[in-house]
């Protein structure tokens, strides 16, 4: 089994032997070390290249979110995962805007985290959060919509976190071309936004993906998040 590795940037020691230990007791992890500062993060984050990075809020959100672009732009395959005591619902959406790819509370419990890492570790978008009823059967109707091949292969890049540019070169096509293909995609399925679109994509994409829903904490989603 191919492991995924798990890096953590966390200013308390006590937290980052306990994620060690969690991480220890999964057969599909490999804690790889941890960090104090966000630029001794950066740094092991060339060296080590990890799958997941957990990023506590170690500064202020403005560093942080600098410090998320930042790993993205030093790592494309490394997810980072905000990890929080509370984030307001607009500072979620800008993180994830940024390039997180997941919002994890620390007062959550332990199969939460590791939920949160796996989820993320295969390409989904976690957040905290118990779905509404109203939002279940928004789902439901959106389980199966009519999408052809190459909208099926969009939602499934969107989902990835690819951006239009990125989505035209995988699939040889302009990103004019995707542009429009997202527009059809956004009518046929009902979701408002890109962000929408990567947050329900997976179950969009038919019963192959049923498993794979990614839980939400809000059913307002912010128009935001779209790529350029």
């Amino acid at each position: 089994m191919n492991r995924l590795t798990v890096f953590a940037c966390e200013s308390q020691p006590i937290v980052l032997e306990g994620l060690a230990k969690v991480l220890a007791a999964c057969d599909d992890f490999e804690y790889i070390g941890g960090a104090a500062s966000l630029q001794d993060a950066l740094d092991a984050l060339r060296k080590v290249q990890p799958h997941l990075i957990l990023i506590g809020q170690t500064a202020g959100l403005k560093i942080v979110f600098q410090f998320i672009s930042d790993v993205r732009s030093t790592s494309a395959s490394c997810q980072p995962v905000l990890w929080v005591n509370d984030l307001a619902e607009i500072d979620c959406f800008r993180a994830l805007q940024l390039g997180a790819r997941g919002i994890l509370k620390k007062t959550l419990p332990v199969e939460a985290l590791v939920e949160c890492l796996r989820s993320v570790g295969r390409g989904d978008v976690w957040i905290e959060g118990t779905l509404s009823d109203q939002v279940v059967g928004a789902l439901d109707r959106r389980s199966a919509p009519r999408l052809t091949p190459r909208e099926k292969e969009i939602v499934h890049h969107v989902c990835g976190g690819l951006k239009n540019k990125e989505i035209a070169e995988a699939l040889h096509i302009t990103a004019g071309t995707v542009k429009v293909h997202l527009m059809h995609i956004f009518e046929k399925t009902g979701v408002k936004d890109r962000f929408e679109l990567a947050v329900h994509g997976r179950r969009m994409l038919g019963v192959e993906h049923a498993g794979e829903v990614i839980r939400t904490e809000s059913q307002v989603l912010s128009q935001t998040v779209r790529s350029e």
